[in-house]
């Protein structure tokens, strides 16, 4: 689940003194937040947990990721999930549900909107990837704490009208250079969802989220965990694993 993990990633290589960067402009400490949230290559293994309105749901999964254009996952559990499968190639995403159905469905428009697998996130999150830097003009709004940790807040306002979030409030680790909340929010003002970083673990000099809580505010249930169970940064990839061929292998 590449762009899930991304969406949330937000690291820097190093760390320092608690607010020793204030002078930091908006648009550089994303840039530092930018700077490690695209993976050359990972293997993660990852559990969510869906706490629904009709109860909590418990998905693993293990995603393949090249770059910041392809991505491949596969469900391993439960029973009713195991076998799922979904591409992100660019700007196309496929999903593949096996037998008794065995087809490949190819997610656009409005879809892209629609709730993966029962959780708080949507397609149009899983295929957000982007530079925030990029995206986003950033103005530094001040500093709080979150979790016990010392953070930056900005406030992120989107560039162009294709962005699939207005606007974004996010707090920034400033010893970690971790995302630990963001809020997404519309353009006329409403919070639309709320990510939470609640653990964290450090792998060769970064840090990583090892478990986000994502609130859908326009939702009834109780959120989505999620967890990193493992990650493997060195892993070499075919090109084979990204095709949509793959996807009925």
């Amino acid at each position: 689940m590449k762009t899930l993990f991304l969406l949330l990633c937000g690291v820097m290589l190093s760390a320092s003194p608690s607010f020793a960067v204030d002078k930091l402009s908006g648009q550089e400490i994303l840039k530092r937040v930018d700077n490690n949230q695209l993976l050359d290559h990972a293997i993660i293994n990852s559990t969510m947990i869906i706490h629904g309105r009709s109860g909590t749901r418990t998905i693993t999964s293990n995603s393949w990721i090249s770059g910041k254009n392809k991505s491949f996952s596969e469900y391993l559990s439960p029973a009713r999930e195991k076998g799922k499968k979904m591409l992100k190639l660019g700007d196309k995403l496929w999903t593949y549900t096996p037998e008794p159905h065995d087809r490949i469905i190819a997610i656009s428009g409005h879809l892209l909107k629609q709730s993966v697998m029962g959780s708080d996130l949507s397609y149009e999150d899983m295929m957000s990837n982007d530079s925030m830097e990029d995206d986003y003009d950033a103005k530094v709004i001040g500093n709080e704490t979150i979790e016990t940790r010392p953070c930056h807040v900005l406030e992120l306002t989107a560039k162009r009208d294709d962005v699939s979030y207005y606007k974004r409030k996010v707090w920034v680790d400033s010893e970690r250079w971790i995302t630990m909340q963001t809020n997404l929010i519309a353009k006329g003002g409403k919070l639309l969802k709320k990510l939470i970083t609640k653990d964290v673990f450090k792998l060769d000099n970064r840090w990583y989220p090892k478990e986000i809580h994502f609130k859908d505010m326009l939702a009834k249930g109780g959120g989505t965990e999620y967890h990193i169970t493992t990650i493997d940064l060195k892993a070499t990839i075919p090109d084979s694993r990204f095709t949509k061929a793959s996807l009925r292998r």
